[in-house]
Parts: structure tokens; sequence; C-alpha cells
């Protein structure tokens, strides 16, 4: 849980502030720069209009400028906004000014309810400005009378509200494909935390519960070989603790508790196998070679999970790991006696081993032969990774 005082926390809070801040800074000069464009706009428009209208005076400037400098609130309060520029701009054509730059003002006021509030608010108030604009079709005999004054009229308002209110649909859409972006990487990465945890501790506690199986059976006549079934307990915990240490260590993008497993500890694998009553017989061909993380990791994990199926479900405890260091891929067959049950594990046991080698682009499968053996073969090309 985040304290109070929690550095980050106002980090989040100054962030916020200074985007509030430029937001307002940008308001203001585009304010001030409509405002100066419809006063000089104004009087040009004025002079040149050659229609019947009221010569512009003090009010007329006066309602320019306050509908101009509304606009630094427009992100802010864009409802005020739009419902004060179109009250503003009404009264200057209700009392027969000529069209003017005025309605620059009015149309970045639609833009901005369009864009900054949702439909519900934003549809209403584009509604109520309309309304008050077109007053003046009606009040004034020097515009198109009726429906022929309607149409343009109306143009004002629903040209910048489409505008508006597309580009706010567009950048909703956007943002909800990023969340659901995140929300996939995050169901992703709980995937990935939960088949490393399960390939570590499921490992560890399958080789715990076949030595204490033994112990208890030993114990009554032979104490001493139940000694050494405990012994490998304790061994077997102890790597099994550290592999999830660093296992962990890595998830969490630090190094200091211990590098990924790879196939360099196989041998520690095979050691841990054997006292759990596995006899792992190895086999490898071609050259071997570093390979990509990914690979080395999968690698790991496959033999790890396959061998750990073979001491949870086999009753013939035999298997044989082959490795094949082809020049464009690793190429895994790891094979035992089909002998009771072979299963999978259950959980994320073979299905999280396909997903794993589907991952690096790879070929992956798992089941019983026609010579009596269960199989499981990966190939896990060593090409495209960093």
């Amino acid at each position: 849980m985040r304290s109070w005082d929690d550095p980050r926390g106002s980090d989040i809070a100054e962030t916020a502030s200074m985007r509030g801040m430029k937001s307002l800074i940008g308001d203001a000069v585009l304010a001030a720069l409509v405002t100066l464009v419809g006063i000089f706009g104004t009087f040009g428009a004025d002079r040149w209009t050659a229609t019947a209208h009221r010569p512009v005076d003090a009010i007329g400037v006066g309602l320019v400028v306050a509908t101009g400098l509304v606009l630094v609130l427009r992100r802010r309060r864009p409802v005020a906004t739009l419902l004060v520029a179109a009250a503003l701009t009404a009264t200057y054509l209700v009392l027969g000014y000529t069209y003017g730059p005025i309605l620059l003002a009015l149309l970045i006021a639609v833009y901005s309810v369009a864009r900054h509030r949702p439909p519900a608010t934003s549809v209403p108030t584009a509604l109520a400005a309309l309304l008050m604009l077109l007053v003046h079709i009606f009040t004034s005999g020097a515009t198109l009378p009726g429906v022929f004054g309607v149409i343009p009229g109306s143009a004002w308002v629903v040209v910048p509200f489409a505008v508006g209110l597309a580009i706010r649909l567009q950048r909703e859409a956007a943002a909800r494909a990023r969340a659901e972006t995140l929300r996939q990487r995050v169901d992703d990465e709980r995937l990935r935390i939960a088949q490393e945890v399960h390939d570590v501790v499921g490992h560890g506690l399958a080789a715990i519960k076949m030595q204490a199986d033994v112990a208890l059976h030993v114990l009554p006549k032979k104490p001493e070989q139940a000694e050494v079934a405990l012994e490998a307990i304790s061994r077997t915990s102890s790597d099994a603790l550290e592999e999830l240490r660093a296992t962990l260590a890595v998830v969490r993008r630090t190094a200091s508790q211990g590098p990924a497993p790879g196939l360099a500890r196989l041998d520690d694998l095979r050691k841990r196998m054997g006292e759990a009553g596995v006899q792992v017989q190895l086999t490898t061909t071609g050259e071997p070679r570093e390979l990509p993380a990914p690979v080395d990791l999968t690698g790991y994990r496959i033999l790890q999970e396959s061998l750990t199926n073979v001491l949870r479900h086999s009753d013939d405890k035999r298997a044989s790991v082959t490795l094949d260091y082809a020049p464009d891929a690793l190429v895994i067959t790891v094979a035992n006696p089909l002998a009771g049950s072979p299963g999978d594990g259950g959980g994320l046991g073979v299905p999280g081993m396909r997903q794993r080698v589907a991952a690096l682009g790879g070929e992956f499968t798992a089941g019983p032969t026609g010579d009596g053996r269960f199989e499981v073969h990966a190939r896990l090309p060593t090409e495209g990774h960093p």
C-alpha cells in the first residue's frame, strides 16, 4: 500500500499540475489571438460588407472581446464557455452587426465542448447554443428567412461539434485499445509467472514427496536409510527455494539473487532427480554452444517438467534425455517406459510446455509412442532471439 507521503504520489500530482498549467497557458494564448483577430477582423468586415447592418461601435467590440476571452476556460469549463459564447454571439447578431470573426470563437467553443465532454452533456449544450444562435434568423431582416436561414446558421454549430465528437470518439477508442493491450500484457505476465513458479515448486515438491515416502517406508527397519532420504529432502527443498528466489529475481528484473536457470544447471537437475529415484541417461549430439536466454530457459524448463512427470506418474523411474544442438535449433527429446499413468502433471504441465515452445516459434509433441514409451519432443529455434 502506498503511503500518503510517498514521493511518487507527489511527483504524479506535480506532473498533473504542470499539465494543467500548460493547458491554461495555451488556452490563454489562443483566446488572446482570437480576440485580436476578432477586433481587427470585425472592423474589416464592417467596412467591406455591402448589406445593411449596424455599424460596429463600442458595444459590438465589447461583445467580440468578451466572446474571445471566454475561450480561456474552454477546457476547464467547456459547457459554461459555450453557453456564454453562444449568448454573446447571439446578442451580437440580434443587434444587427455584420457577420465576422466573432463566429470563430463560437466554433472553437462548440468544438471544445464536444471534444472534452461526453455526448450526454455536450449534445444538450450544443442544442441550447444552436437555439440561441438561430434567434437572429427570425429577428433580423438582413438574413435569409425561415428554413433557408436555419440551414446555414446551424452549420456554425453542427460542423465543429461533429469534428470535436469524432476526435473524442477516436481517442476514446485508442485509449480502450491501449488499456486492452495493457490488460493482455498483465495477463500474459501473470501466466508466465505462474508457469515459472509451477515448474520450480512442482519439481521440488514431487522430489520431496518421493523421498518422504521412502523415509516413511524404511524408517521402522532401516533408520539409517531414512536419514539419507531426509537429507535428500533437505537438499532438494533448499535447491528449490534457491531456484524460486532466482526465478522471482528475474521476474522483478533484478539480477542480485542469481541468474535465470538454464541448461548449465542440467547436472544439478540430474542429481536431484537421481536422489529422488529417477535414473536419467543423457545423450548430447552436435556441438554444445551458448544459447539465447529464452531458448536456454525454455529448454531447462522442458527437461525439468518432463522429468518431474516421470517422477510423479511413471512406475518405471527411468528416462532418456537427448539434446541435439542443430545448426538452427535445439532439439530436446525426453522418453521413459510407458508404465503406470504418464499424465500431464495436471495444471500447467504439458500445456505449459507447449505454450513455452509456441512462444519461441518452435514445435512440440508429447504422447505415447509405438514402442511402449512416453516421449516429449521439442524443437526450439535458436535464430531470431536476443
